[in-house]
């Protein structure tokens, strides 16, 4: 079983990387590639439902990613990139310790809810380790401690519409004429509730580091890290994704990548 799983997985990853990861030195690999050229456009969506397809024949909505020992951990968690956010918001909240950030859960929610770093802390946790598999083709096993997103979301009531999670965040990852452009990124209802999907803030042992997402990021364990935001603040129920950023479901897929990064 174990080497039909890591077969799937390449086979997935290989899946996901074809159509987002053209260029794997870099994350800007759709820059050139203008809005009109619908056809490009086409055969990347096209690959991208392949790939969610594919995922979900493969492996079940409650199978688990593989889970490795603390003897795998043989480095520090690569941080990538924003590191440090440089945001007046972010920077004041860091000063006092996030003693004074709130994740708000809003949108499509029967109970919207504000909750301290605290009252998640005091949640239910889970800890697994895991393996982060970058789209820019390397990998990474830590140790994440985190509430189960699905504890969240059961608090908040989802209403029935609901069909999506967007997670906004804090750091500034573009600008443009308009302004800052805010990292942002989502997932469907079946990854939201998935077990190993956790809202972390915890890593090896230790309070989250700044580099590396504090004071909470998300960890979805069978998609590509890309589809793992950091330095988040809010998490908005959705049924659609037309009236955020470019209409994609997150800032990387507004510029070309997958929506779905399974693995």
């Amino acid at each position: 079983m174990q080497k039909f799983q890591l077969s799937r997985r390449k086979f997935l990853t290989s899946a996901a990387l074809g159509a987002s990861g053209l260029a794997l030195s870099g994350c800007d690999a759709f820059d050139s590639v203008s809005n009109s050229d619908s056809a490009v456009r086409q055969i990347l969506e096209g690959a991208n439902g392949l790939t969610y397809r594919a995922q979900r024949l493969l492996v079940g909505r409650q199978a688990l990613a593989q889970e490795f020992s603390e003897s795998d951990i043989r480095q520090p968690m690569r941080p990538n990139g924003v590191t440090a956010p440089d945001d007046a918001t972010y920077k004041g909240l860091l000063s006092n310790d996030f003693a004074d950030w709130r994740l708000e859960v809003t949108g499509l929610v029967e109970r919207p809810l504000s909750l301290s770093r605290e009252q998640l802390m005091n949640m239910p946790a889970r800890t697994q380790i895991t393996r982060h598999d970058c789209v820019e083709g390397w990998s990474c096993i830590a140790k994440w401690t985190g509430t189960p997103l699905s504890l969240v979301l059961d608090q908040a009531a989802v209403k029935p519409q609901a069909r999506y999670v967007i997670f906004h965040c804090l750091d500034t990852i573009d600008r443009d004429l308009s302004g800052d452009i805010k990292y942002y990124g989502s997932v469907d209802l079946i990854d939201a509730r998935h077990p190993q999907t956790i809202l972390a803030y915890g890593l090896n042992g230790k309070p989250l580091p700044v580099e590396n997402g504090a004071p909470l990021r998300v960890r979805v364990e069978r998609q590509l890290g890309y589809k793992m935001p950091k330095y988040i603040h809010k998490i908005e129920l959705v049924d659609g994704f037309a009236a955020i950023g470019r209409g994609k479901g997150g800032y990387w897929e507004d510029n070309g990548y997958d929506w779905y990064g399974g693995i």
